[in-house]
């Protein structure tokens, strides 16, 4: 009789909510019954509502049940779930749930699928493909491939991956580096988590067709502190992809195509969120404290340590492996407009079924939260929705229409950014939540501009001001004059998008501005 696979994720979600302990239930369990079991700790498929998901590979394949408690572990082994038994938490074969059939998954294809620190799982599903092709190509050829594929950056900006790339391969260095920001830090946001935990090979992979292209021999993986379970698989990654030939000084090795050098390292920052802005990061990288740095120059020209260096976001490096393999138009033959390929769209806040859903660009907000969301989870209806983090736009139910690409976004004074997408009800109290988005800039600012520095200090006093009903008016329009100074001055992102959640709250749902403040505002 065969060993039995049986899969428990390792994602950080999962193990939060006792993913662990539903392992070892498993295999104490199986020890007990003396059943022969192989307990696999997989990446998280995404359906977070169902978290800890338990898998076993059956005759008719992998059977899924969930959520799963140690307490329940008993009961599914005398119903034989080993073999596909009926029980109250079966749901199926995993790959008909209809969350996961709705989905168009490429760069999350083989994410809840594998063992993310085999290269044997990896590569059996298509790992290293992309890698094996871009040897034996010329660096323009395969910028022009990722050009050709339309990929623009996942991480917010969306600025073409293959222009930044032909311009740090344009020029002339003795040293060149790549760096993937993996500071994820926006709220409602897992994606980069999810890649570096369940599948880390493909940003390695991703990562090391970057260094060919454009003739860079080092990069670095600066991943946020509170992710220590993506800095210990990472880690883990890299050491068996350069024990493998995969990652070094002979890169390609397996393929019998070595002569190329490329290594990677992880770095861990310090928690800042002003360092998932670029040139921070860079200044970070280099041991100095997370300050934005002045463009120009610009990264790709004089980036980390002074060199020339492609910076992007996982989700842009995870998705390069796949356009490699298959080619450039394959990846652009997806999507709507100028947003080509797919997008790992992230599911949270008040909302029934809570997770990653990735999907070609162009489906509605709507039709993420309603139909692939279920709506909200209290029952309640329906208020608002932030796309893009805590510098996202608030979006009242009448714009729900939206697709989710970059211009539609941005045409509705938005922007898609990280893919995060957090869903309010009908009690949420928007003039606080205005207030919350010039906090967290004053909080998080690195102080190095006076718009954002003091803007979003002068923010959160008047946003008091008009809670508590003083000259309401004219502090309206001083917000709003804030909000213009600070768009148009701020040396970055941070400072110029608060902005967005202030006055798309102001604009929308201008009747929360009017009530009586709560007796704490005066004490915060």
């Amino acid at each position: 009789m065969s060993v039995v696979k049986i899969f428990v994720p390792c994602d950080s979600a999962a193990v939060s909510v006792g993913a662990d302990r539903v392992a070892r239930a498993i295999a104490a369990e199986a020890v007990s019954r003396k059943i022969d079991v192989t307990v696999v700790r997989n990446g998280s498929r995404g359906m977070y509502w169902l978290e800890p998901l338990v898998e076993v590979e059956t005759a008719f394949g992998r059977i899924a049940f969930g959520p799963v408690k140690p307490g329940d572990v008993a009961s599914l082994f005398d119903a034989g779930f080993l073999t596909g038994g009926a029980h109250r938490l079966a749901l199926g074969k995993t790959e008909e749930i209809d969350w996961l059939q709705r989905q168009q998954r490429l760069t999350f294809a083989r994410i809840g699928v594998i063992d993310p620190v085999s290269i044997e799982d990896y590569r059996q599903l298509g790992g290293f493909a992309g890698l094996s092709r871009a040897l034996t190509m010329a660096q323009t050829a395969i910028i022009e491939e990722v050009i050709a594929s339309g990929l623009r950056g996942r991480g917010g900006a969306g600025f073409p991956t293959g222009i930044k790339w032909k311009t740090v391969q344009s020029v002339v260095a003795a040293q060149k580096y790549i760096v993937c920001n993996a500071d994820e830090g926006d709220s409602g946001t897992f994606a980069d988590r999810m890649v570096m935990e369940g599948d880390p090979f493909m940003l390695i992979e991703g990562m090391t067709i970057a260094g060919l292209a454009v003739g860079a021999t080092k990069g670095f993986v600066y991943i946020r502190s509170e992710y220590p379970h993506a800095v210990a698989t990472m880690r883990k990654a890299i050491e068996r992809a350069r024990a493998a030939g995969f990652l070094g000084p002979n890169t390609g090795k397996p393929f019998g195509l070595g002569g190329a050098t490329f290594d990677l390292e992880v770095r861990v920052g310090a928690g800042a969120y002003i360092c998932g802005e670029e040139t921070s990061l860079l200044e970070s990288l280099e041991g100095k404290r997370g300050q934005v740095r002045a463009k120009p120059p610009l990264p790709a020209l004089k980036g980390l340590f002074g060199k020339p260096t492609v910076i992007n976001n996982v989700l842009s490096l995870a998705a390069v492996p796949w356009v490699l393999a298959h080619g450039g138009k394959a990846y652009a033959d997806y999507g709507m407009g100028r947003s080509r390929g797919t997008k790992p769209l992230q599911l949270a806040g008040n909302v029934k079924r809570s997770g990653l859903f990735e999907t070609a660009f162009g489906m509605t907000l709507r039709q993420l939260v309603m139909e692939i969301g279920g709506g909200t989870a209290s029952g309640r209806p329906l208020r608002a929705v932030q796309v893009g983090g805590p510098l996202g736009a608030y979006f009242p139910e009448s714009l729900l229409d939206t697709p989710l690409d970059y211009e539609a976004m941005a045409a509705a004074k938005g922007m898609l950014g990280h893919g995060g997408v957090v869903v309010f009800d009908d009690t949420v109290d928007m003039a606080a939540q205005a207030r919350f988005a010039f906090e967290f800039c004053a909080i998080e600012s690195c102080g190095k501009c006076t718009p954002c520095r003091i803007g979003s200090t002068r923010g959160v006093e008047t946003i008091d001001k008009i809670r508590l009903g003083f000259e309401r008016d004219k502090n309206r329009a001083l917000v709003e004059d804030l909000c213009t100074t600070m768009t148009d001055g701020s040396l970055c992102a941070l400072g110029g998008l608060t902005p967005y959640p202030v006055m798309s709250a102001l604009t929308h749902f201008p009747e929360d501005f009017n009530r009586s403040a709560p007796t704490r505002v005066a004490a915060e």
